[in-house]
């Protein structure tokens, strides 16, 4: 910076600005308050003067997203990072210290992502505080810290899908990627809390293969795993996104309905007894299939399977391939 060619007024300006630094410096060394974290990225401190909205800081901040430095260090806006916020995260960002510079937040903190030269975006964890006031008690100087926090959010988005895949996995059956029976039981109690709360209807079906252990006596159990999961195919394609299907057990299905009248559970289980009928499996094997559909009433969960249970039986007893 070439002082002399600077006027009276401009010299004023820096020397205050170099002052404020300063004593903020001094202060910091004297309190042995460095605001330090155990974290990894430390792209180092900044150093914000509201009145001459200039900010000091270590280049690392810049450096750390591809960008060339300033010639002139002493001389870039705070703007020069706000521009560079992403579009989701800007308002955010400018709230966060709206808040704390209009003493609604103790401290302005804040994780938002700036774009890099290259493009992408870098995620950085953002915390500073108003360190001196003017004569009218107006900030005129903060003082922060910041990071470089992309790795750790990119473990945390690979951690979190992990947990979404885990989460899905534990719920459902290896077999025929239905619910498993855990997972539909859990998806039943939850429906008739809701219907109980709400009033809506709700309606459930069990459905049982007819004489499935004849087919796994004839032609082997993994040939009976290849028609389960062909069945379980069909049940799936004939509902609705708001219906829930799992496998209960052997070669036994519970279906879950809420919101949904018995006339239109029934409607949907004859749909999938149909194309069931009518389908040809491998070795050409053809099945049935029976269930029983039985509307919420107030009855516990275990009552209202027992319900639609023994509607199921009902179905076996009447001749099989059909709905009761």
């Amino acid at each position: 910076m070439n002082y002399h060619t600077m006027s009276n007024e401009e010299l004023v300006s820096r020397i205050e600005e170099l002052s404020r630094l300063n004593e903020q410096l001094l202060r910091e060394r004297e309190q042995e308050s460095r605001l330090e974290y155990d974290w990894t990225g430390n792209l180092g401190h900044w150093y914000w003067n509201i009145k001459t909205n200039s900010v000091t800081f270590n280049p690392l901040k810049i450096t750390t997203l591809g960008y060339e430095l300033p010639a002139d260090l002493s001389s870039v806006p705070y703007q020069f990072f706000t521009d560079k916020l992403h579009p989701d995260d800007y308002e955010r960002a400018m709230n966060a210290m709206r808040d704390h510079l209009r003493g609604k937040a103790h401290v302005y903190e804040i994780e938002y992502r700036i774009l890099a030269q290259d493009g992408s975006y870098h995620w950085f964890y953002d915390r500073g505080k108003i360190t001196q006031y003017d004569e009218a008690g107006h900030p005129v100087f903060l003082a922060g810290i910041v990071f470089d926090i992309t790795e750790k959010k990119r473990n945390e988005e690979l951690l979190e899908r992990e947990n979404k895949l885990l989460a899905v996995k534990s719920s459902t059956d290896g077999l025929t990627n239905l619910k498993n029976h855990r997972a539909i039981i859990e998806e039943l109690r939850a429906a008739v809390l809701a219907a109980r709360n709400t009033g809506q209807n709700l309606s459930v079906a069990m459905f049982d293969l007819d004489f499935f252990k004849a087919i796994n006596d004839t032609h082997g159990h993994h040939f009976g795993d290849i028609v389960l999961s062909k069945i379980a195919a069909i049940i799936k394609k004939n509902i609705r996104e708001t219906d829930i299907a799992g496998r209960y057990g052997g070669e036994e299905f519970l279906l879950v309905f809420p919101n949904t009248p018995l006339s239109i559970a029934r409607s949907i289980c004859e749909r999938i007894r149909l194309e069931i009928e009518a389908a040809v499996f491998e070795k050409g094997v053809r099945i049935t299939i029976s269930g029983g559909v039985q509307d919420y009433h107030g009855e516990t969960t275990t009552a209202l399977i027992d319900a639609a249970d023994e509607n199921l039986y009902e179905a076996k007893r009447s001749g099989r391939n059909r709905i009761v």
